[in-house]
């Protein structure tokens, strides 16, 4: 009884000092971090589970479309068929959980933001799913080409007789698809960062150099090394990263208008 006595008195006077100390909001933070990560895998299960009975379909619809639709494709394993599906289930499952991630991201920064930047902030999440198909279009329908294309003409100039492996022909597409496709999302993280307060337009402004030379980076590496590709990949990026700042700005100016007219209420009340 002695010892269940010390230890009902020893832990409420742990966590009132660790209230003192500061250290129970961190780690009430890590907690609710811990169950939002919770929550996104678990999605992220549910929609691999769902991308299964898609992953025949996406894969008919993805083989009636050039370039696909004109290649003979070969397995070189018994696991070739199963590593097809799981790579369309793994993309789909993506697309379902984006906007579920998104939501719950909002959901942990939501009690550090004022009633109107949670709305503010909430209306972006739509826009998730929607940038991410835009990228998704571009990177098949512009960038996978170019890449496509330089390969085989490479292997053309060599004589090399062209012998498609289906999982080598999916994971050269997807390792295109998905980064460029994420990259489409840069115009909302910035303006969720901006509703924030975490970014501005001038620090945007300042950081301009090093952000086209990651877009010009990444334009290069992702396309075959030409001018002209590299000018079709790079020139979007950069011009997702000038439609940025320009949206940071125009939340910019609204949140400074806002804290003016606060100021000047808070005046008002104080005279």
């Amino acid at each position: 009884m002695g010892i269940r006595q010390d230890e009902a008195t020893e832990q409420p006077f742990n966590r009132e000092r660790l209230r003192e100390e500061g250290l129970m909001p961190l780690l009430e933070h890590i907690g609710e971090l811990r169950k939002r990560i919770f929550y996104m895998l678990l999605v992220i299960l549910v929609g691999l589970i769902a991308g299964l009975f898609v992953a025949k379909p996406a894969y008919d619809f993805i083989m009636s479309l050039e370039p696909a639709r004109s290649l003979p494709m070969h397995t070189f394993s018994l696991w070739d068929g199963v590593g097809v599906y799981m790579k369309f289930a793994l993309v789909i499952a993506l697309i379902i959980t984006i906007p579920f991630t998104a939501y719950q991201l909002w959901a942990f920064v939501k009690p550090a933001l004022h009633v109107k930047e949670q709305r503010a902030t909430l209306k972006y999440i739509p826009f998730a799913l929607l940038m991410f198909l835009v990228g998704l279009s571009f990177s098949y329908f512009v960038v996978f080409p170019l890449a496509f294309h330089f390969t085989r003409n490479v292997s053309d100039s060599l004589d090399l007789v062209e012998t498609f492996g289906i999982i080598q022909y999916f994971t050269f597409m997807f390792n295109i698809l998905i980064p460029i496709s994420l990259l489409f999302e840069l115009p909302l993280v910035i303006m969720f960062l901006t509703a924030i307060r975490i970014l501005n337009p001038i620090r945007l402004r300042k950081m301009r150099r090093i952000s086209y030379f990651i877009m010009i980076f990444i334009g290069v590496v992702v396309t075959p090394p030409d001018f002209v590709s590299d000018a079709l990949v790079a020139i979007p990026l950069i011009g997702l990263y000038e439609m940025s700042v320009f949206l940071s700005a125009a939340i910019y100016r609204k949140q400074l208008a806002a804290d003016k007219l606060r100021e000047e209420e808070m005046n008002e009340e104080a005279s």
